[in-house]
């Protein structure tokens, strides 16, 4: 995939920009693009050879080492141009490390189509969970006595999880909420991005493991949001 970016040479990553990347990472994750197999021929693909457990294990070496070099390759062939103006050493990495999220996800019985999975997959690429980024932009999910089982969630609150994930990622390339990365150096930021998607990406891994579980997706801090339409 040779990822093209429309726009000017100053890619400004906004949190609407980020917004339009996620969605569009989304729908490229669950259909595949050139080169690559579709979400469910990836999860297959693992479920042929090992239990759901260890192929979730496997799966994450995998994805781990495709990030660690996503930062010195930018497509797995044919071209693809995206719609909005994020660079594309970022973009690669959101689409493997997204990609690893909603295989662990769907291998543990989630569609993949309910809005409500698509959120906790977006939050997870966070690297923290749902009640955290809840807590920390004021979102109110449950109050909490203790251990509690949740049952799905209003689209309103879906909505602005989605959005304070938006700027959470894009608080990752800075810190005023946008950032110009069009002066990045291709081949050193290749190789610092490598070192940094490496840690971050297994993070993540252990992190969809933990969080889409096989009776419920664990938001964090003792909550469960238990799905309508969980397989199990």
């Amino acid at each position: 995939m040779m990822v093209k970016s429309m726009g000017s040479k100053k890619n400004i990553i906004s949190q609407d920009s980020m917004m339009q990347a996620l969605d569009w990472t989304y729908n490229k994750t669950i259909e595949g693009i050139p080169g690559q197999k579709s979400i469910d021929e990836l999860v297959d693909s693992y479920l042929k050879k090992y239990d759901a457990e260890k192929a979730i294990d496997k799966l994450i070496i995998t994805q781990v080492e495709k990030a660690t070099t996503s930062g010195f390759i930018t497509g797995f062939g044919g071209a693809i141009t995206l719609p909005v103006t994020i660079p594309a050493n970022i973009t690669s990495v959101m689409y493997v490390q997204m990609r690893m999220i909603a295989a662990i996800a769907k291998i543990r019985g989630y569609d993949l189509q309910d809005d409500q999975v698509q959120t906790f997959v977006y939050a997870t690429l966070t690297g923290t969970t749902v009640f955290d980024i809840a807590k920390r932009t004021g979102i109110t999910i449950a109050n909490k006595t203790g251990a509690s089982l949740l049952k799905k969630l209003p689209g309103t609150i879906l909505t602005k999880i989605n959005q304070a994930v938006g700027f959470r990622l894009v608080t990752k390339f800075g810190t005023k909420g946008a950032v110009n990365l069009w002066k990045m150096v291709p081949v050193a930021g290749a190789v610092v991005g490598a070192t940094i998607d490496f840690g971050s990406t297994k993070g993540i891994g252990m992190l969809a493991k933990k969080t889409f579980k096989p009776d419920g997706i664990d938001i964090g801090d003792g909550n469960i949001v238990e799905l309508d339409n969980n397989l199990f």
